[in-house]
């Protein structure tokens, strides 16, 4: 595969690697649960732990991802009807905020999209390569 095919296919694979950590962010944005140290009679699970994506160009061209945890990982929250609230009423909620990741989701597809039609007009060259008659 040519290089500017196995770039346009890294970059594929990062977009779609971002929209999979956004979309599971969004998803689990409300998995609330004890704060660290409270107590948690009912076993409840702890709080979501967001990720997020980092993206690195690689020598030689193309680019990787890093998936690391969101630090803080949580935000107290106040939902006293939770039974693993503190006595204040505090619950861990995870730390996402969702402008971040509709822009990350947006990011994702338009980044899908060029690579994309970077992978059909380097089809189409190979393809106007080979029809060449001498």
């Amino acid at each position: 595969m040519s290089s500017i095919l196995s770039i346009a296919a890294s970059g594929l694979a990062a977009a779609s690697r971002r929209l999979e950590v956004s979309a599971s962010n969004v998803a689990n944005a409300l998995d609330n649960g004890p704060l660290p140290g409270a107590p948690n009679p009912t076993g409840a699970p702890p709080a979501y732990v967001p990720q997020r994506l980092d993206q690195t160009a690689v020598a030689g061209g193309g680019t990787a991802t890093t998936v690391t945890n969101v630090s803080p990982s949580y935000v107290p929250s106040y939902d006293p009807t939770a039974p693993y609230a503190d006595k204040n009423g505090q619950v861990a909620a995870p730390n996402v905020d969702l402008a971040s990741e509709a822009i990350q989701q947006i990011t994702a597809r338009y980044a899908f999209a060029a690579n994309a039609k970077v992978l059909q007009v380097g089809a189409d060259l190979m393809k106007t390569l080979l029809d060449i008659k001498t």
